[in-house]
């Protein structure tokens, strides 16, 4: 057994023997990297904050695309991105309910809905409308988001298919995201609370409840109801930090009025009202659009996050330790972020039920095994081998530690406490089942954990 030894580049690298290879060449376990605090302080900095902090827009939050690993396939365009900032608007937008209207038919309720105002129509029968009319709102600004590419949306989200290497892939799937899905409304002065709502305003700026949508009246007289597929929220518990727990998914109405899941995602029956809970969004947020899952994070939390400054030097420091492949003992390094879909020829490859890492090689390939499992040469063991991937998302990241995990099957790196807290999420998958899955890529995890240790060899010289 090999003592521990600190190389120049900054990490400590426990060196192991391992089993019959004890005098073959040693292995390694990244712990930790060490920057000096300056340094660390100026990697951990937002973009906002490196530049003029005083001048800067003030930012309510983001929204981050599980399944994505820092842009779209095809990359971000638009309206249309992987991640979206959500600032303070120049002039307010929001809106909030006024006046109630009681109409006998629905073509009286649109006569009234058809006024330059935003207003929801809750459709109880075909001989009675309910109108709810929203007046503009100077202390609150409004954003929308959907699948819908009209003006009225802001942040435009489409299926999310794992493993999409082009936007193609998504198109292709017949959507199960509402054109518009939901709401955020963000209160203009401190502490800038975010609220959100079920359905946005279309393009007439009506939100439209029909008489198969699930609505009812509250016990205070006032109309509320729940979408097609729903919207759900789950609230880490701890925040979003590497003590972080998962909370419990909800499902947020129309009014913004928090209850529990119905049986099936699209059932007509609502699910019981949580008095003790609100629609009030936290730094880990998730917001599911059933077929996308959205994840929040808050201006504070973010300056807390690491940067793509600070990852792209975890991956300089892990090629400056020159680790090597044991069988062709070439050095092995991350490409750069910019080509993170791209296999290069240095590619770091792990067999997934060990965690050694490789270079890419045919040993242990054999034709039995119809190519899916390798022998590992280093313990033997028999499992998926890999290529591995930098976790390129800032966002999802809980804490700032070296890459020295990577999810299972896909292979995505990223530190230890952030591969074990998205490992314990239950993400909505379909219409009534859940699972977890690798936040880059939104593959379902596989595994006992759903993550492995990654055990690097050390250079020979």
């Amino acid at each position: 057994m090999y003592r521990k030894s600190k190389w120049k580049c900054g990490y400590n690298l426990e060196v192991l023997g391992h089993g019959n290879n004890e005098k073959s060449v040693p292995q390694l376990l990244i712990r930790d990297l060490k920057f000096e605090k300056s340094s660390l302080a100026k990697l951990m900095f937002s973009p906002d904050q490196e530049n003029h902090p005083s001048k800067a827009p003030v930012k309510y939050g983001e929204l981050i695309v599980l399944g994505y690993n820092g842009s779209l396939p095809n990359g971000d365009r638009g309206r249309r991105k992987s991640r979206f900032a959500l600032f303070k608007r120049p002039k307010a937008n929001g809106v909030k309910p006024s006046t109630v209207h009681i109409a006998c038919t629905p073509q009286a309720a649109k006569a009234i809905s058809n006024k330059d105002q935003h207003s929801i129509s809750y459709t109880l029968s075909r001989a009675q409308t309910v109108v709810v009319e929203y007046t503009h709102d100077s202390n609150t600004d409004m954003f929308q988001i959907g699948r819908s590419t009209e003006s009225p949306i802001d942040f435009v989200v489409t299926d999310t298919v794992p493993g999409s290497q082009s936007n193609s892939d998504t198109q292709s799937v017949q959507s199960t995201i509402s054109r518009f899905a939901c709401r955020i409304i963000c209160e203009r002065n401190p502490p800038f609370t975010a609220r959100i709502y079920a359905a946005g305003f279309d393009s007439s700026k009506n939100i439209f409840l029909g008489e198969k949508a699930a609505k009812w009246k509250t016990s205070d007289g006032q109309m509320d109801g729940l979408t097609t597929n729903g919207v759900l929220v789950m609230h880490p518990r701890n925040g979003f930090t590497e003590d972080s727990k998962p909370g419990v998914w909800r499902e947020i109405s129309v009014c913004g009025n928090v209850f529990s899941l119905r049986e099936t995602r699209s059932a007509q029956q609502r699910g019981k009202m949580v008095e003790n809970e609100t629609n009030q969004l936290q730094d880990g947020s998730l917001i599911d659009l059933c077929g996308a899952t959205l994840l929040w994070r808050t201006a504070e939390g973010l300056s807390r996050t690491p940067t793509v400054k600070h990852l792209e030097a975890l991956r300089q420091e892990i090629n400056a330790a020159r680790p090597q492949c044991p069988v062709g003992f070439n050095t092995l390094a991350f490409p750069s972020m910019k080509r993170k879909d791209v296999v290069d020829e240095k590619q770091p490859w792990v067999y997934l039920n060990c965690g050694h890492v490789h270079g890419y090689h045919n040993w242990g390939n054999k034709e039995e095994r119809d190519g899916k499992d390798r022998e590992c040469p280093m313990c033997r063991s028999v499992g998926p081998y890999v290529p591995l991937w930098l976790g390129c998302e800032a966002g999802f990241y809980v804490d700032a530690g070296p890459p020295t995990h990577a999810f299972s099957p896909c292979g995505h790196v990223c530190s230890e406490k952030t591969t074990a807290y998205w490992s314990q999420i239950p993400l909505p998958h379909g219409t009534h089942t859940f699972h977890a899955a690798c936040p880059f890529c939104a593959h379902q995890l596989a595994g006992e954990q759903g993550y492995i240790r990654l055990i690097f060899q050390g250079p020979l010289d």
